[in-house]
């Protein structure tokens, strides 16, 4: 029987960086070396006190279904979590939790945004959030940035793109691919326009606690009056090195939460329960894993610039946050004898063919000309593998 797909699914790709996980992992299943860059994980265990707490969930007979926005103590400990870290105001009522962060984006975006909405992007952009967009038959509006402003999106940038069908606009800060924070007093001049113009502000607040100085963590929610525009997605993913837990959560008007969890009913209905415990004893537990990581991304990243910027026609700005590298390696792009691809998917390919070093090509955030280099590994795996890419794109200069 012929597979007749629907419009809504062949509006979407596969997620590139699952994508460049996967084809790594043929290589490592054949016995080869890779240096891994592409996966944008921790590469930290989780905690031993969440750990701990998910084994007496299981010995306690918590395996069973809960309410579908997650147990009561989960959404209390988020709100009181998210206030004492981030200066928010939320009550459980306005808090639902999900099966990861990326499920509570796909939920909002869900029940927001229909045929004819807009929603505006900022670029480079999280692989997804376009994607899931075109998929409730909306349609991504991208907003450039500049490299010489740390790719931070500029209030100015966004009003050129607002029309009357906009409806959504979604801000990552610290923002995967590029680690880029936005200021301040620039997020607030984001959430005034988004008054002034009757549209949704998403902050996904991902990477809220991978700043580096002088940042500082932010949402925007703590503002004064930014609820009534605001809808907060977290995880517990990044922060407390969970991500194969799935654990992520909607903050938000209680309207909002109520559709998403009406949503949730139809679909996965709750979180899986022993991970909501382990998410209870991160979110009211000790964080003192917080500053040990974040002070070794920092020593991995001042390694990974340095090894970047090295290299012959590579340019990288200083990630403001987050643990990714973002270099420009357009000058090693196009059809000359002194080129070593005619793009950075080209390239990416070949890295990993060739070099044995796993990387996610700009492109797939919006921004063709780049490489993604995650720095959540050792910094001797760094080494290893700038060492490969730097001989992949000499090779290419000296021959020339």
């Amino acid at each position: 029987m012929q597979v007749k797909l629907t419009d809504r699914i062949n509006r979407i790709a596969a997620s590139p960086t699952a994508a460049v996980v996967a084809e790594a992992e043929k290589y490592k299943a054949k016995g080869i070396d890779i240096a891994d860059m592409g996966v944008g994980e921790p590469d930290f265990p989780t905690p031993d006190h969440i750990k701990r707490a998910a084994i007496r969930a299981i010995e306690e007979n918590k395996t069973k279904y809960t309410s579908t926005p997650g147990i009561m103590p989960l959404r209390e400990a988020i709100c009181s979590w998210h206030k004492r870290e981030l200066g928010s105001s939320y009550e459980p009522k306005e808090s639902v939790v999900n099966v990861g962060g990326k499920h509570s984006i796909f939920n909002v975006i869900g029940v927001l945004i229909q045929a004819g909405d807009e929603v505006i992007i900022p670029a480079p952009y999280w692989v997804t959030y376009p994607d899931i967009v075109k998929y409730s038959g909306g349609t991504p509006v991208h907003v450039a940035t500049l490299p010489e402003d740390g790719f931070s999106v500029k209030a100015a940038a966004i009003e050129k793109a607002i029309t009357p069908k906009t409806k959504l606009m979604i801000i990552n800060s610290p923002s995967n691919p590029s680690g880029a924070v936005v200021p301040t007093p620039e997020y607030e001049k984001i959430l005034a326009l988004c008054k002034k113009h009757n549209i949704w502000l998403m902050s996904d607040e991902c990477y809220s606690h991978f700043v580096y100085a002088p940042h500082k963590s932010f949402s925007i929610s703590s503002v004064a009056g930014a609820k009534d525009n605001v809808i907060v997605v977290g995880s517990v993913s990044k922060t407390f090195a969970m991500t194969g837990w799935r654990i992520g959560y909607v903050l938000g008007p209680e309207a909002l939460i109520q559709a998403v969890s009406k949503l949730q009913t139809q679909s996965t209905s709750n979180p899986t329960s022993i991970a909501q415990y382990a998410a209870l004893a991160a979110m009211t537990g000790t964080m003192d894993t917080v500053p040990v990581m974040l002070a070794e991304y920092a020593k991995r990243r001042k390694r990974i610039l340095e090894l970047l910027r090295a290299i012959p026609g590579v340019t990288c700005v200083e990630p403001g946050g987050a643990f990714y590298a973002y270099p420009n390696v357009s000058a090693h792009l196009g059809t000359g004898p002194s080129h070593r691809a005619k793009d950075d998917i080209e390239l990416a390919k070949l890295l990993l063919e060739k070099a044995h070093v796993a990387v996610v090509p700009g492109a797939a955030f919006g921004t063709p000309g780049y490489l993604r280099l995650s720095y959540a590994t050792s910094i001797e795996r760094i080494e290893e593998g700038l060492r490969r890419i730097e001989r992949f794109l000499v090779r290419a200069e000296s021959a020339s």
